[in-house]
């Protein structure tokens, strides 16, 4: 959970940088002529209509999808309806790395990022709760023990095959615990989903849409953080670089995203590093439709880093970083063990972006990080 301390940094005012030309040695020369101002709220508008609510009703339809699936299978569990339900929990997976970094309004109060995604799982809990059937996902001490990565651990992670999981949801002594555990990891994401969607098509849209004050309250500077925030902390640092052993002695690959599945681990880094550079660039969420994001704003904003705009190193460095995940093992435990360095050349990479939107973005929109970062730049 991330933890909120506005640290106070000299900047320009959003007046005087209506146009400027920042250089690497972090100089600013304003711009002599007109200044006008950009329109926070068709930004915020875009955000909000074509992006944030298309994500979280498309990733709503795939998480009732995963409730539906999930029922199917408790009511019969065969070998075909664990099958569906795998495949549901994939969709499901996938399309929440499209709405993960909105950790705003309504999600962020019931730590929704969190709670779908806490990794790697806490077992222990689990298998405790399967024992003794006592878990309340509301309470904070459950959060490792629910979402994704407990459907994970609950799917592939019982059995080396799908016939022996099979087993501990018709055959073991606990199957009703086992049955009823993932029937309520399920719908805990999708009741959550839905409060979460209720909020955005509810009075909240509007408010998050009209509050364009340039402030630590305003809505811009909130989003611009979590976006931030969900870059270094859950992307970079979270899929990669603790895995990696970055913040470490040693590498951890117990700690990487899907763990029991294993072979999706590349795809869920893919899935959002392509969501958090369409975010950046504005893109709608059906894909075919560029609106005005963070790169119009740089360009209004005329911001020059090392002699290129700096909108053009950001979405640069995303291309360089997504080739590099690319080359990556599709499974990240595999990847870790044989060839380590290949992750830490991928975290490099993401790290580099980390500077051109963590300092120099913030600095050309005149906005302070609102979050405490123990790891650095």
């Amino acid at each position: 959970m991330k933890m909120k301390k506005y640290i106070i940094v000299t900047l320009l005012t959003l007046g005087a940088l209506a146009t400027y030309s920042c250089s690497d040695d972090d100089t600013v020369t304003p711009d002599e002529g007109s200044n006008p101002t950009f329109d926070r709220g068709v930004m915020l508008t875009n955000w909000a209509d074509n992006i944030i609510i298309p994500s979280f009703t498309d990733f709503g339809t795939k998480t009732s999808a995963l409730e539906v699936a999930t029922q199917t299978f408790v009511d019969d569990p065969t070998t075909v309806n664990l099958e569906s339900l795998q495949s549901s929990w994939f969709n499901a997976y996938i399309s929440f790395q499209e709405v993960s970094l909105f950790e705003i309004g309504k999600a962020e109060e019931i730590n929704y990022r969190i709670r779908l995604n806490a990794y790697p799982t806490n077992v222990s809990k689990i298998d405790d709760y399967i024992e003794n059937g006592n878990i309340n996902f509301a309470l904070p001490s459950s959060f490792d023990a629910q979402g994704f990565p407990a459907l994970d651990y609950l799917l592939y992670g019982l059995g080396e095959t799908n016939e022996e999981t099979l087993g501990f949801f018709t055959t073991h002594t606990n199957a009703d615990s086992y049955k009823t555990l993932l029937s309520s990891v399920s719908q805990t994401i999708h009741s959550l989903t839905e409060e979460v969607i209720t909020s955005w098509t509810g009075p909240f849209r509007d408010s998050f849409v009209a509050n364009i004050a340039s402030s630590a309250n305003g809505s811009v500077d909130k989003l611009t953080n979590d976006f931030i925030y969900y870059y270094e902390k859950s992307l970079r640092a979270g899929k990669v670089g603790i895995p990696a052993g970055i913040f470490s002695n040693d590498p951890l690959p117990q700690n990487v995203e899907a763990l029991y599945k294993g072979d999706i681990s590349k795809e869920l880094l893919l899935a959002s590093i392509e969501t958090t550079q369409n975010f950046f660039n504005g893109e709608h969420f059906d894909g075919t439709t560029a609106g005005i994001g963070f790169k119009d704003y740089l360009d209004f904003l005329n911001t020059i880093k090392e002699g290129d705009d700096l909108s053009v190193l950001i979405n640069q460095q995303f291309n360089i970083a997504e080739e590099k995940a690319k080359t990556l093992n599709d499974n990240f435990t595999i990847q870790i063990e044989n060839d380590n360095n290949k992750m830490l050349e991928t975290y490099n990479e993401l790290q580099r972006n980390v500077v051109f939107i963590k300092v120099d973005m913030l600095q050309a929109l005149s906005i302070d990080v609102d979050y405490v970062d123990a790891d650095g730049d």
